[in-house]
């Protein structure tokens, strides 16, 4: 938050400061958060208090022609209020790895999240089959459901829980119980972390408050529903750390290209997007509407079905 700073706190861009490792660097290099919303800016014994103008008048201090916004639908929802309120030309590019932002197809780190999501069920095949074990892996995305989906295609799940399907564990062990009868000795399942326990209760760590345990939550419940060893692993941050792909490093510069031409020709309120193999723009506000989430009747999901992965509902 170096815009609440004073001297403010920023940093111009140029060739002194990248050696050219910033492309292969995960993460962000600036030191920004998501927990210090200007509006409601925490304090000294958890009092909150509003920061916004601290936050326009640092702009101001830049001389900065326009804002060019990095984040999610939070990020952007509180940038677009600050924009509004203190009139500053702002750009969005969408970056999150649970894929939620609406209205663009793909956003700088899901495929990142994924290939590491998918290199973790490679890893954890081998061990599943030597040792007959079933094997739980929880990923990350918030409550959308697409890197489970996508990784556990990829990475040739048998079972894949995402928030946006309900599940029955009876149903899981079914499907287990029809592998084994196949000659499967093994299994390997995905769960979202925001996948709720079976009670409909979703699963939070007691520090932090934030998703994270349905995985060990459906090993208690599963074992004695199917008699097999059960193994969790729970990839947590892991998946937002590493070099990024290709494909993310290229839609990154594709957007980021994009930003910087509609700053030159005065279009702000606007988003980039992905859409149809393209760099696109849309309204900021469209793409904030509402979360992007898993399809329950979308491609991916009828794959997985076609496949004869399960997602818990048959």
């Amino acid at each position: 938050m170096g815009l609440l700073h004073r001297p403010v706190d920023d940093v111009e861009l140029g060739l002194n400061i990248d050696d050219g490792g910033l492309l292969r660097m995960g993460g962000t290099i600036l030191g920004t958060t998501n927990k210090g919303d200007p509006f409601a800016f925490p304090g000294p014994g958890g009092r909150k208090r509003d920061r916004s103008k601290e936050f326009i008048e640092g702009f101001r201090l830049t001389g900065a022609d326009a804002l060019i916004g990095v984040g999610g639908d939070g990020s952007f929802a509180i940038l677009r209020r600050l924009a509004q309120e203190g009139r500053i030309k702002l750009v969005g590019i969408p970056k999150t790895i649970d894929n939620d932002v609406g209205a663009t197809e793909s956003a700088i780190g899901y495929h990142t999240a994924v290939s590491v999501a998918t290199e973790a069920l490679d890893r954890l095949q081998p061990t599943a089959a030597s040792h007959d074990r079933v094997m739980i892996l929880e990923v990350m995305g918030r409550d959308a459901g697409h890197i489970a989906l996508a990784a556990g295609i990829a990475g040739g799940a048998h079972v894949i829980l995402i928030p946006e399907i309900a599940y029955k564990p009876a149903s899981i062990a079914r499907h287990i119980d029809g592998l084994r009868r196949r000659g499967r000795n093994f299994a390997l399942i995905v769960v979202a972390e925001a996948v709720p326990d079976p009670g409909g209760k979703r699963v939070r760590q007691r520090q932090t408050g934030t998703y994270g345990g349905i995985g060990h939550r459906l090993a208690e419940v599963l074992g004695p529903l199917t008699g097999a060893e059960i193994r969790v692993t729970v990839l947590g941050h892991v998946q937002r750390g590493g070099a990024p792909t290709w494909s993310d490093r290229l839609v990154a510069q594709a957007f980021g290209v994009h930003a910087m031409d509609l700053v030159a020709r005065g279009s702000f309120d606007r988003m980039v997007a992905w859409q149809n193999r393209a760099v696109v723009d849309v309204p900021l506000a469209d793409a904030i509407v509402a979360p992007q989430t898993v399809d329950p009747l979308g491609a991916l999901v009828r794959t997985a079905r076609g496949l004869g992965i399960s997602l818990g509902d048959g």
